[in-house]
């Protein structure tokens, strides 16, 4: 090898101190993981209401003790998969103890309903789980004929059943007040209607502009003081009330 290249590679000396380096980094490496060193004290969850974070914490005490090296986002995903209705946005490390964790979790909106068969299912149209009592609760209807329901944590795939479920979620969002009054919520050939407790009908069409449509309904229906059976607000620049 001439005498001018071998001037610039390393000697054997400086190799086996890099090589000795490398192992000293990653022997620590694999002392940290597997011992107390940065052992999960705390977890700090955020993004959700109190009720959903105690919720949270309680499905994560099992990475308590736990390596935060060792303490990744799939670990976390299958502890809070006990909740379906709870997603997890971020997962940071704090060290030395502790693991920061901020989640996303869905309300329920509307009662899905089959015959005698009955789930709540949330905001962005996930079956949260089948109810043994849907009179217990008060939230509004969704029912379908013969659409097939998926299991628990699973998204709707059926528009007669995801749509109500979104624009109920929507509606939630813009008016709490105009939702405590729906009973029922449908969507037949992609035309979405509220079906309110007492009242008319609030016929949204596609629902492009759900609290434009809500304010435009209520404003209507306060106009109209009970007498129409239904308010179209499909096109809002231009309500119907029938």
């Amino acid at each position: 090898m001439p005498s001018s290249i071998a001037r610039f590679l390393p000697s054997g000396r400086s190799l086996l101190v890099g090589f000795g380096l490398i192992g000293l980094a990653a022997g620590g490496y694999l002392l940290a993981r597997e011992t107390s060193m940065f052992a999960v004290q705390q977890v700090e969850v955020t993004g959700a209401r109190p009720s959903v974070v105690r919720r949270v914490d309680k499905a994560l005490e099992p990475l308590a003790g736990q390596s935060l090296l060792s303490v990744d986002a799939a670990a976390i995903d299958r502890q809070l998969q006990r909740l379906p209705d709870v997603s997890l946005l971020s997962y940071d490390r704090a060290f030395p103890h502790t693991a920061r964790i901020v989640v996303s979790a869905e309300r329920p909106v509307a009662v899905l309903r089959r015959g005698s068969d009955a789930w709540l299912v949330t905001e962005r149209g996930r079956v949260l789980r089948p109810l043994d009592d849907p009179a217990a609760y008060s939230l509004p209807r969704v029912w379908v004929a013969n659409s097939p329901v998926p299991g628990d944590g699973a998204l709707l795939t059926d528009e007669a059943s995801l749509g109500p479920a979104l624009v109920l979620g929507r509606v939630l969002a813009a008016d709490r007040h105009v939702f405590a009054r729906v009973r029922e919520a449908r969507d037949v050939e992609g035309e979405l209607t509220l079906v309110l407790r007492a009242g008319p009908e609030i016929r949204l069409g596609a629902g492009g502009d759900v609290p434009l449509q809500l304010a435009v309904a209520r404003h209507v229906l306060d106009l109209v003081d009970g007498e129409a059976r239904y308010v179209d607000v499909s096109v809002p620049e231009r309500p119907v009330a029938g």
